[in-house]
């Protein structure tokens, strides 16, 4: 994804919102910081030891969301001034770049390909429902404030399914050939089942929250807190 974002930051790029996925960065650096927090956990008391190596990795990670800005004042900025400010035609046209490469993979001979493109078909629209959400809010700022880090995640979580597809795909291709080392691609092609099963379907889980949880945050009193 990383190399993918380098490559839409060309102004050669035609896709404008290509030059404003911020997003897919600081969704990067928070994950970043769960897999170093699970590295921890899963070293045990050893974790907190500095011979490990894992503490500092995961200290390391910390700062990240903080360099970027903030995940949150990234959030703004990607629902204020690259969703609402075009009416969503920019991130539109992300949709539509994945739906179309998806409509390829889902022909492809081999099932997991095919089952990947279908499950980020699936998460497209979802993002598209929730994007819809937020536009319909255009008037009410504080509606789309309220989303913005859930619509960040959102997409950064769609677009790693993208990449996973793109990777599945690939690796399917070159499973015959002899050049290449077989297991290694059944290995890439099972991280993108895992992903597209256990990750994926959060998009649609985070749609659902951005439509429907608007409400109960803004009835909340600073007071309480």
């Amino acid at each position: 994804m990383v190399w993918h974002m380098a490559v839409m930051d060309d102004p050669r790029t035609p896709c404008e919102f290509a030059h404003s996925q911020i997003f897919k960065r600081v969704w990067v650096t928070e994950r970043a910081l769960d897999v170093t927090s699970q590295a921890v956990q899963v070293h045990g008391g050893m974790g907190f030891i500095e011979e490990t190596g894992a503490a500092q990795h995961f200290r390391d990670a910390r700062i990240l969301p903080i360099y970027e800005g903030t995940t949150a004042i990234q959030a703004n900025d990607l629902v204020f001034r690259k969703t609402l400010r075009d009416g969503g035609a920019a991130v539109g046209e992300l949709f539509d770049e994945i739906d179309a490469e998806m409509q390829q993979l889902a022909a492809h001979t081999d099932e997991t390909v095919a089952a990947n493109a279908g499950h980020v078909a699936h998460a497209v629209q979802a993002a598209r429902d929730a994007t819809a959400h937020i536009l319909a809010a255009a008037n009410e700022p504080r509606r789309p404030a309220v989303n913005g880090v859930n619509y960040l995640m959102l997409l950064g979580r769609l677009c790693g399914g993208w990449m996973m597809a793109r990777a599945s795909y690939k690796a399917a291709q070159l499973q015959s050939d002899a050049s290449c080392n077989p297991s290694f691609m059944q290995a890439k092609l099972a991280t993108a089942r895992v992903f597209m099963t256990h990750h994926l379907p959060q998009v649609q889980a985070l749609a659902d929250v951005i439509m429907t949880g608007d409400d109960a945050v803004l009835a909340m009193d600073p007071d309480w807190l």
